[in-house]
């Protein structure tokens, strides 16, 4: 099932997500119904907010799909180390045709729980590190935008605010 996209404005996004407790075929068929929403969205993240579901749910596939093994699971993650900085721009589905340079960690060493409820953890660098810390972001309930500039946050805000009363952003 291809679930639509949430977008900015909608309060799931700004609510920490709930732990996943359930390891069952519901789940899996969640995380791949989240991959394929994923895909359609062209995305490189989703997480489970980002469909209207608070959960500590995230899926992560940097290689958008030339890469089965690069296709990650993330249930009730935790950042447990970080190191370096790297700016880049970056853009969210939740908030689609904008994007501004954010700086995060340069590598990013995550904990967390694969679809059958397995702990693990795996450092990634660069997007992946990047997608790490923008995905558990979206399951404390933040956006990327709260990592830019006030004056640019507004500026946003107030285009999307724009977007809303011509009916373009639904």
């Amino acid at each position: 099932m291809i679930y639509p996209i949430v977008k900015f404005g909608d309060p799931v996004l700004e609510m920490p997500g709930k732990p996943v407790t359930e390891f069952d075929d519901k789940l899996k068929q969640l995380v791949e119904d989240m991959f394929e929403s994923m895909y359609v969205a062209q995305g490189v993240g989703l997480a489970a907010p980002q469909i209207g579901i608070s959960l500590r749910l995230s899926v992560i596939d940097v290689s958008f799909k030339e890469d089965p093994g690069m296709k990650l699971v993330l249930a009730n993650p935790k950042i447990i180390k970080v190191e370096g900085k790297q700016a880049g721009t970056e853009g969210c589905l939740s908030i689609p045709d904008f994007r501004e340079s954010v700086t995060r960690p340069k590598r990013v060493t995550v904990r967390a729980q694969n679809e059958n409820g397995e702990w693990y953890e795996y450092t990634g660098e660069d997007l992946l590190a990047r997608a790490f810390v923008h995905e558990i972001d979206h399951l404390d309930g933040k956006l990327y935008i709260s990592h830019i500039s006030a004056l640019k946050r507004d500026l946003i805000k107030r285009k999307i605010r724009k977007l809303k009363k011509l009916g373009e952003w639904k």
